[in-house]
């Protein structure tokens, strides 16, 4: 996975003077949007002249302003792509290969290996501090705990979720009813938890959802790709998940890990209480028939 633009003005800035920090600090404050404003609007808000917006570009190492925006707008390309538009450069990256003689087991190697790399690269950049507060926060009883996905990754949710609810009181979520889901967004309080999983093409509800939730004085904890779900700007943890795939799909499967690791770290951060209420949940479960 590439670094963003954003990505390279920030480990950039120690190398710019500080008229060119100036023209780096406007970008990122209003990035993405602040890029695509004319060198003139860029060098008024940044207070330099506008050679100096042009200086900047150039020590970013883009050959003027116009390749900085093109840059931005191949990596805006790569945030919202669909199903379809990987299906189709993935293709045409195949009949660039020439095909082995042994197709199959090729592509299940590559396969594996870029599975790996993935999850490997997902867990180097999960930060140890946001791991930890993410595990105090749903190990918390007495936080309400609300879980939400999106197109797939309701599936994400609904893993976490269900695992949660097994040694641990108080976890939800989200309803689909429009009556019901307006009653739950109203209730969000200060004590509560929304973990949220949006991926690209990220849905505009789930920052929506984020932005309620921290209004209320609640905390956010956002699942989402190396482009940055806009509800990770009212996050307090955010998990980055790699989605290299060869298919037309993003992977879910370093998400998962990332989500089972956690799942991990809870029960064991309960202890004897969580041990208790699966006790309590199978005897009940049992007892119902449902087990």
């Amino acid at each position: 996975m590439s670094p963003t633009l954003a990505d390279e003005i920030r480990g950039r800035l120690g190398e710019l003077s500080p008229a060119e920090r100036k023209v780096a600090r406007v970008l990122l404050a209003g990035y993405p949007a602040a890029v695509f404003e004319t060198v003139a609007t860029i060098a008024e808000r940044a207070s330099v002249s506008a050679p100096t917006v042009l200086r900047c570009a150039s020590r970013l190492g883009y050959r003027g302003f116009p390749d900085l925006q093109a840059a931005l707008r191949a990596e805006l390309d790569a945030r919202n792509a669909s199903p379809i538009t990987l299906y189709t450069a993935a293709e045409t990256s195949k009949h660039e290969r020439k095909a082995p003689q042994d197709a199959a087991a090729t592509q299940l190697g590559e396969r594996s290996s870029l599975v790996r790399q993935a999850v490997a690269q997902t867990f180097d950049e999960v930060a140890a501090h946001e791991f930890e507060d993410a595990v105090g926060l749903l190990a918390d009883p007495r936080r309400r705990v609300h879980v939400a996905g999106g197109r797939f990754t309701h599936l994400m949710a609904e893993y976490l979720g269900l695992h949660l609810m097994q040694f641990r009181d108080q976890v939800d979520f989200l309803p689909h009813k429009d009556v019901e889901r307006t009653s739950f967004l109203t209730q969000l309080a200060r004590r509560d938890v929304t973990v949220l999983f949006d991926y690209r093409r990220y849905e505009a509800d789930k920052t929506l959802i984020a932005e309620l939730a921290r209004e209320r004085g609640g905390k956010v904890v956002v699942f989402t790709d190396p482009w940055l779900s806009p509800a990770a700007a009212h996050a307090d943890v955010v998990f980055i998940t790699q989605v290299s795939s060869d298919s037309p799909y993003d992977s879910l499967v370093p998400a998962l890990a990332v989500v089972e690791a956690l799942v991990a770290a809870v029960l064991d951060r309960i202890g004897g209480d969580g041990h208790k209420r699966m006790k309590e949940a199978e005897r009940v479960a049992r007892r119902t028939g449902l087990l």
